[in-house]
This record gives structure tokens, sequence and C-alpha cells, in this order.
């Protein structure tokens, strides 16, 4: 099931904009306190590394990823998840705007 809404956060406003606008996103802290962001990646394919562990959640959209030391890409659809390991990285590959929300630390 795809997230519509998120209710009850305190947001950041200001966005955060990576890769030449590629990637923009704007992070929120839930009432329990856990961090995540919600955002769009227009067509391209980019690099991630991460501090704490994430899971990218797709809204809309799609993508392909594929994780540090891995060789295969895998598909990520609206409603689907996949979970990146903490000091690692990924590179996800768009080719339509993906829309996310990445739940971490």
């Amino acid at each position: 099931m795809t997230t519509s809404h998120i209710a009850n956060v305190t947001l950041t406003t200001q966005a955060n904009v990576y890769f030449d606008g590629k990637c923009v996103s704007h992070g929120f802290q839930q009432a329990d306190g856990s961090r995540a962001s919600v955002g769009v990646i227009l067509p391209a394919t980019l690099s991630f590394n991460t501090g704490a562990a994430e899971v990218m959640e797709c809204v809309a959209g799609g993508c392909e990823y594929r994780l540090a030391g891995e060789t295969s890409w895998k598909s990520s659809g609206p409603g689907e998840c996949f979970s990146i390991p903490a000091n690692s990285s990924f590179e996800i590959r768009v080719a339509e705007v993906y829309h996310y929300i990445c739940r971490f630390g």
C-alpha cells in the first residue's frame, strides 16, 4: 500500500537539492521522533551514500536500484520499498519521475 498522507510531522521548509536539481526533498520529523524525507528524483542515474540505514518507499513512478556490492539492478514501483544498510551506498536509475519517502535514523 502506498503512503498518501503523513500526519503530525514537523516539516523543514527549506528543500534539499542534490545533483544539480535532479533530486529534491524535504525533511520531516514524526511525533515519535523518527526522521524521514519526501521528494522526487528526475530521470537520471545517481549514487547515494548512507550514514543511517534507510528505507525507500516508492509513492509514484518507479526506479531501478543497485545496492553496494551487488551486480544486478532491481525494480521498485508504487507501494514497494527497498532497504539500504547504514554506512553503505546505492545507485538509483530513474526513467520517469520517481516520488519517494525515505525513512532513516
